[in-house]
């Protein structure tokens, strides 16, 4: 009888311990283009400025991840990225332009380049919109 029941609880562990919760979600990432941006003129060394950006969602189903920032020498190349959850239904309405900011903090003086993500052209290579500001003491 004890091996019947330690069997028992044996197998029952085993069971609650597997490691499969049933499906998971998938996504698929999407970098979207920056349809409008707000930059200061001028930028102080050691000055904390704030970056607006509008973009637009193509459908209801895109969320927002982030912005995609690279760097490179005195370059910034920025983007959006959403996900979109694989197989969902989304509503074909477009929404309306999405905003949102972030913080750069200049660290040196001279120029900076920054390169704004604005879709692909009709060869599918990337384009951008690049503006160049400057950093003064």
């Amino acid at each position: 009888m004890k091996k019947i029941l330690l069997l028992l609880v044996l197998v029952s562990s085993i069971i609650s311990c597997t490691t499969d919760n049933g499906p998971t979600d998938t996504y698929t990432f999407h970098a979207l283009p920056v349809d409008s941006y707000v930059l200061p003129t001028v930028l102080k060394l050691g000055k904390t400025d704030t970056i607006k950006l509008k973009y637009q969602k193509p459908t209801s189903c895109h969320i927002y991840q982030g912005i995609v920032y690279n760097k490179e020498d005195k370059t910034r190349t920025i983007a959006v990225q959403t996900a979109v959850k694989d197989n969902e239904v989304c509503t074909t309405e477009v929404p309306p332009l999405s905003d949102l900011s972030f913080t750069f903090l200049p660290t040196e003086l001279g120029s900076y380049i920054f390169k704004f993500y604005k879709g692909k052209n009709t060869d599918g290579t990337n384009k951008f919109e690049s503006v160049e500001i400057q950093v003064t003491e």
